[in-house]
């Protein structure tokens, strides 16, 4: 299960709960609202909501949602598997664009998390929980590039601690709208559930935490930038929602930047290019990067000729 928090704004008011549910929980239909209402599972300032309560400001939602549908078993798939690294406490992958990491709703199953499973039968950590088995940090699914896996609660937990302290470091490259003006920057600003969409992230003081973004220029096409960017946090959609804030969306990003495809490209152009961190058993510092993928070298044919 996953729980949600939702804080009720002035303009959501006097809205029915249930319709509330399904306008701002993703994947999650009016149907589906009301039978997590009727089982109990949604609480109305802490206390079991109605199905047909109405919302006002201030209010505060709490829900647990299932990951999917009960019925749909969590079965291993033999789904091909780019793999970097592998050893007896972690496995390293190369996901590739379009593969959702763990099972959710809309995503029952062809999923990185089932390909694994397959892979490594029962040798991956359960402190994910049943759904994310192994999932130490996640990716987009149409980001691709390098995950880390445990297979092992010992690994899991000591991953885990170096994402924490910020010692586990994950660059990105990804092609971003317009022309930086300098060549190098961060962005320091907090990442939040947006107000009034919460399907989208958003910069925002309101229930947010601290956000990092460490970016440079690797070159220049007419309106674009090809970029590095390096995370010193891991918030949810944070180079998207970085980048778009500071008014350079990623090429490709319906929701963050354009609404319409560009260069071809449905989905935001990032590619998790390069991991480090120390090997929990034997201390010895990983280093593992990996090519950009065909998609992105085609997008940088379609840029046109570099101008720096």
């Amino acid at each position: 299960m996953e729980n949600e928090s939702i804080t009720i704004t002035a303009e959501e008011s006097g809205e029915r709960i249930d319709a509330l549910l399904a306008r701002t929980v993703p994947d999650l239909s009016r149907s589906a609202a009301q039978r997590l209402l009727e089982r109990g599972s949604v609480l109305l300032n802490g206390r079991p909501a109605a199905k047909n309560a109405r919302v006002t400001a201030g209010d505060t939602i709490e829900l647990e949602l299932p990951q999917q549908a009960d019925e749909v078993p969590l079965l291993p798939q033999e789904l091909p598997l780019d793999i970097v690294y592998e050893d007896a406490d972690l496995i390293v992958v190369n996901k590739q664009r379009g593969l959702v990491v763990h099972p959710a709703p809309g995503h029952p199953d062809g999923t990185l998390v089932n390909a694994l499973l397959w892979h490594c039968g029962d040798s991956l950590s359960g402190i994910g929980g049943e759904r994310r088995p192994g999932i130490v940090h996640r990716i987009d699914r149409d980001t691709s590039g390098l995950l880390i896996v445990a297979k092992n609660d010992f690994a899991h937990q000591a991953l885990s601690a170096q994402l924490a302290d910020r010692s586990l470091s994950r660059v990105y490259e990804a092609v971003v709208r317009g022309s930086l003006r300098e060549d190098s920057g961060t962005v320091d600003r907090p990442i939040g559930r947006h107000p009034t969409d919460r399907k989208r992230m958003a910069v925002t003081e309101k229930n947010s935490r601290r956000a990092v973004t460490h970016w440079e220029v690797l070159a220049r096409y007419p309106g674009y930038c090809h970029i590095r960017c390096r995370l010193e946090t891991g918030r949810t959609h944070q180079i998207r929602v970085h980048m778009a804030s500071i008014g350079h969306p990623l090429l490709g990003d319906g929701v963050y930047g354009a609404p319409s495809p560009e260069k071809g490209l449905e989905g935001q152009c990032l590619h998790a290019r390069e991991l480090k961190f120390v090997h929990p058993r034997s201390g010895e510092r990983m280093v593992l990067t990996t090519p950009l993928p065909d998609y992105f070298e085609a997008v940088l044919q379609r840029l046109g000729p570099r101008t720096g």
